[in-house]
C-alpha cells in the first residue's frame, strides 16, 4: 500500500506493545470497523483481550516482526520503549507510523534533548555522558540526573538539590550514560497532545494542566488554569515539533511553565499520552480515535472540548484495603470509569483511570479529589 492512500475500515492495523494504551487504541480502531493485531512479549496482555489476534514474541524477532507486519497493512506503536532497530524490518513490508526514526529519537533522553537543542526548541540546561560530576558541574546545582534509556514515570531520575547529593547521584549511575538537567522550580505542568496526518494536517488537543504525585501522573484538568499566553505557547510549541520530527500519528509534549511564565519542553511520547485519556469521554474526537485518523490517512478529527473535565489515574494502591468502592464511583452521574483488565494490582502500576465532568475546571478537580479519597475507603 502506497504512503499516499488511505487505509479504510475493513483494513488490519498492527499495534507494538500491549499495554492500556493499545488496548484503548484497539477498541477505537475496532469502532471505526478495522481489524486489530496486536504483537506483546508477555501473554495474556490488555491489548490483547480486545483485539482480533495477540502475537507474543520478543521485539528483537526480526522474523516474528516481519511476518506480523505481512498481515498489516499499518503498524504503530502504543509505548517508547520498544527497540528502534528492529522496526526498520516492519517498513520493508508495509507502513510503520510514526516512522522508527522518531521513536529512535525520543525513546532516548540524551538524542531527544540534542534534537530539541539542535531544532531551537526551549528546554532545561543539560549535559550527558558517563562524567556524571563533570555534569553537574557543568549544569549547577540543583540539578536532575536521569538515565539516558528507559525512563518513564520518574523511573531512572535522582534529584541533586545539594552539593551533598552528588556522592549518592555518582554512586547510583557509575558508569551508566546519563543526562543532567537543571532543576526547573516550574509554577505547574502541562501538556499537549498533538496529532498530524500523512499530508501535514495538524490538531492539537486541549492543553491539559497535570499534578503528579511521586512521579506518577495524579490529575489531568482541562481546560489548564493558566494564562492565555500559556496555552498558545503551548500549541504553537506542539505543532512545531510535530512538523519538524515529520510526526505521522500522535505526540504527547510534555511541557514546564516557570514562574515567569516561560513555557519549556520537558520530554516528547510519540504516541498516545496519559494526560490524554480525558479525551475519551470529554472531547469530539479522543486521542485513540485521532491515531487511527491519522496513521490510516483519514481526515483528523475536531478537537473540541465538550466540558470541563479532570481525569484521575487509579493506581494498585487503591486496592489497599481489597476492592476499590466502584458501586460508590459509578453512584456519580458526572463519572465514567475506564479499567484496563490487569490481573495483579500493586502499588504504582496504573490499573485504570476515571473522569469527572463539571461546570468549570477547579469545580471538577474538587469531585475529583473527593472520589478518590473515597475510592480506596
Amino acid at each position: 500500500m502506497s504512503a499516499g492512500e488511505a487505509i479504510l475500515p475493513g483494513k488490519t492495523i498492527g499495534v507494538l506493545g500491549g499495554g492500556q494504551l493499545g488496548r484503548m487504541l484497539a477498541q477505537a480502531a475496532t469502532r471505526l470497523g478495522y481489524r486489530v493485531h496486536v504483537y506483546e512479549p508477555q501473554a495474556n496482555c490488555p491489548a490483547g483481550a480486545v483485539a482480533h489476534q495477540e502475537v507474543n514474541a520478543p521485539y528483537e524477532d526480526t522474523a516474528a516482526l516481519t511476518a506480523f507486519a505481512k498481515e498489516c497493512d499499518v503498524v504503530t506503536y502504543e509505548f517508547e520503549n520498544v527497540p528502534a532497530p528492529p522496526l526498520k524490518a516492519i517498513e520493508a513490508v508495509t507502513l510503520l507510523r510514526p516512522h522508527w526514526s522518531v521513536l529512535e529519537t525520543t525513546q532516548n533522553r540524551s538524542r531527544e534533548k540534542r534534537w530539541l537543542r539542535d531544532n531551537g526548541f526551549p528546554h532545561a540546561k543539560f549535559a550527558e555522558g558517563t562524567d556524571i560530576a563533570a555534569g553537574i558541574r557543568e549544569v549547577g546545582v540543583p540539578c536532575v540526573v536521569k538515565t539516558a534509556d528507559f525512563g518513564y514515570d520518574g523511573k531512572g531520575q535522582f534529584k541533586v538539590m545539594t552539593d551533598a547529593d552528588i556522592p549518592a547521584a555518582v554512586k547510583k549511575f557509575a558508569g551508566q550514560p546519563v543526562v543532567i538537567e537543571q532543576f526547573i522550580d516550574f509554577a505547574c505542568e502541562v501538556s499537549a497532545v498533538v496529532a498530524r496526518s500523512p499530508g501535514a494536517a495538524v490538531r492539537v488537543f486541549p492543553i491539559a494542566e497535570n499534578i503528579h504525585t511521586n512521579h506518577i501522573l495524579d490529575f489531568s484538568i482541562v481546560p489548564a488554569r493558566v494564562a492565555p499566553a500559556v496555552i498558545a505557547a503551548a500549541e504553537k510549541l506542539a505543532r512545531l515539533i510535530a512538523e519538524k520530527i515529520n510526526l505521522v500519528g500522535v505526540m504527547g509534549v510534555e511541557l514546564f511553565v516557570t514562574k515567569t511564565g516561560e513555557v519549556l519542553v520537558n520530554e516528547l511520547a510519540p504516541r498516545t499520552h496519559n494526560s490524554g485519556h480525558w479525551t475519551l469521554d470529554a472531547c469530539m474526537t479522543s486521542q485513540f480515535e485521532q491515531q487511527v485518523r491519522a496513521i490510516c490517512g483519514l481526515p483528523l478529527g475536531a478537537v473540541t472540548l465538550l466540558s470541563p473535565v479532570v481525569m484521575v489515574n487509579i493506581l494498585g494502591d487503591a486496592w489497599k484495603n481489597g476492592e476499590p468502592k466502584w458501586d460508590a464511583l459509578l453512584a456519580q452521574p458526572n463519572v465514567r470509569l475506564h479499567l484496563y483488565g490487569k490481573a495483579g494490582a500493586r502499588p504504582g502500576r496504573k490499573m485504570g483511570h476515571f473522569t469527572v465532568t463539571a461546570r468549570d475546571a477547579d469545580m471538577a478537580l474538587e469531585f475529583a479529589e473527593k472520589y478518590k479519597a473515597r475510592l480506596a475507603g
